[in-house]
């Protein structure tokens, strides 16, 4: 895979894929510039260098059809406050009026391009639509490593007509971060999973027992594990259907000599309420109309003893219903132990994103996926076709 700052690109017109996958409010106003923010180092890189830069994404859903709300207009001023710099927003991403603005650019420009999505050609990988795309440009940057677990004409059918293709700087810290979690990692390596089934998190199980020396299981999931092993939960989340697989997920463990570490104790509540009273129980005693919605103290200290000296963590989901006071204790404590640690730390999942920013702690950890699904895809050890498509 090429990088951008492998490129020369003076003159030279530079489609960048990005993700400006933005909130909005009612009134079409930009909620969180996170995403737009993210991108600016390769933008700002590539200006530089001297390109003329065409700038795509998609928003929302349209599924092929215009749709007002999911205009990306409003991320002009977004994007143009935080480059400092004017940013043109076209109307359509194809089409004669685009190519005659694009073709009158000069070196420094950028245009916004109008959602990618607004044409049934972009979530269909359509040749055809990758190719007008296609015909932009002098060299394809991608960007966006949150939509790379799907082919699409902008990340996966355009780089078969565009002959310089690379990755940008967001997009080559996932990889490299990746290959630190996943390819060579140093040891102890140790997984923290959470989150609430374990139906989502089966491949990413499966897959992580091969590669690392400890699992710790928090979250809903965990009860699922718990009921599996003899446990009664009360009425705390659990997939009965899932029972047969959470045990052989647990005897692969043994059969690897993977630690698999489930809590020991809970965070009880009759109703998921920040009102409600809660109470600490071992995970023998939840009482029959009781549910378990965090991780409890002895469990914090067992997780937290398990971090002590390893090499490299992977976080994928919290410990417990985080967003109420009563239940966010679990994840918080983690979050300080993770900090802590010294390790290499790698976070994804949006709820573990939150979770931590919450907690004041972003800045103590290594990196943070900016890519939920497609973080989880990876570490599944599935094939992501918006980076196969760059290495190709």
């Amino acid at each position: 895979m090429k990088y951008i700052d492998q490129i020369d690109m003076k003159d030279k017109r530079v489609f960048i894929r990005v993700d400006f996958n933005v909130p909005m409010d009612k009134e079409g106003k930009v909620t969180s510039d996170k995403r737009v923010r993210a991108s600016i180092p390769t933008i700002n890189y590539a200006l530089e260098k001297g390109a003329k830069l065409i700038i795509a994404s998609h928003l929302g859903r349209p599924k092929g059809k215009r749709v007002e709300e999911m205009s990306l207009k409003p991320v002009v001023k977004v994007l143009s406050g935080l480059l400092q710099k004017e940013v043109t927003f076209l109307d359509d991403c194809v089409g004669e009026t685009v190519e005659q603005a694009v073709g009158k650019m000069k070196e420094g420009d950028i245009v916004l391009l109008e959602n990618l999505r607004f044409h049934p050609g972009e979530d269909k990988n359509d040749a055809g639509f990758a190719k007008q795309l296609a015909a932009l440009c002098d060299i394809y940057i991608d960007d966006a490593f949150a939509v790379s677990h799907r082919a699409a004409a902008s990340n996966s059918a355009i780089t078969e007509f565009v002959k310089t293709c690379a990755a940008g700087f967001l997009l080559k810290n996932e990889v490299e971060y990746f290959k630190k979690a996943m390819v060579n990692p140093a040891h102890p390596l140790v997984a923290i999973i959470g989150g609430a089934k374990v139906s989502d998190k089966i491949g990413l199980l499966g897959n992580l027992i091969e590669k690392v020396d400890k699992i710790l299981i928090g979250g809903g999931m965990a009860f699922t594990f718990l009921r599996a092993t003899g446990y009664e939960t009360g009425k705390s989340l659990c997939e009965e259907e899932m029972l047969d697989t959470a045990c052989k997920i647990v005897d692969k463990a043994k059969q690897k000599n993977v630690q698999f570490l489930l809590p020991v104790d809970a965070v009880i509540a009759q109703s998921a309420t920040a009102e409600t009273e809660a109470n600490v129980c071992g995970v023998k005693e939840i009482p029959k109309d009781w549910i378990g919605l965090d991780i409890g103290p002895a469990t914090i200290s067992l997780f937290s003893d398990a971090l002590k000296g390893v090499k490299t963590i992977i976080w994928n989901g919290p410990m417990g219903m985080f967003e109420l006071a009563p239940f966010s204790k679990g994840t918080f404590a983690l979050a300080q132990s993770v900090a802590d640690s010294g390790a290499l730390s790698i976070i994804g999942g949006g709820d573990t994103d939150t979770a931590i920013k919450k907690a004041g702690l972003s800045a103590k950890m290594s990196y943070i996926s900016t890519g939920g699904g497609a973080f989880l895809e990876w570490l599944e050890g599935k094939i992501l076709p918006g980076i196969a498509a760059l290495e190709k």
